[in-house]
């Protein structure tokens, strides 16, 4: 964890506002002290892989477990609406 990481407790909306979107993610991300480097290490995602799922282009929910690892996150906040995300399902997003 990056030194100027804050180990504070998900609040929840921020926890139901990732649920709904990734680019979520990227908010709780920066709010950890994490650069998409300092993630990448420490997930074992590439920096691509993160941007993706910010991005809402993929959702594997194996990355997501990984991701919400690193962050301390519940992993049922990620893994639940990765399902019901297009990207899951294997169809392009619009």
């Amino acid at each position: 964890m990056p030194k100027n990481a804050k180990s504070h407790a998900l609040s929840e909306p921020l926890a139901s506002e990732i649920g709904q979107d990734y680019s979520a993610l990227k908010a709780m991300r920066e709010t950890r002290g994490y650069s998409l480097e300092e993630l990448s290490l420490t997930c074992g995602l590439s920096v691509d892989e993160i941007e993706d799922i910010e991005n809402g282009r993929a959702a594997d929910p194996a990355k997501l477990r990984r991701i919400a690892s690193a962050l301390r996150l519940p992993q049922d906040t990620l893994i639940a609406s990765a399902a019901s995300t297009p990207a899951a399902q294997g169809r392009p997003l619009a």
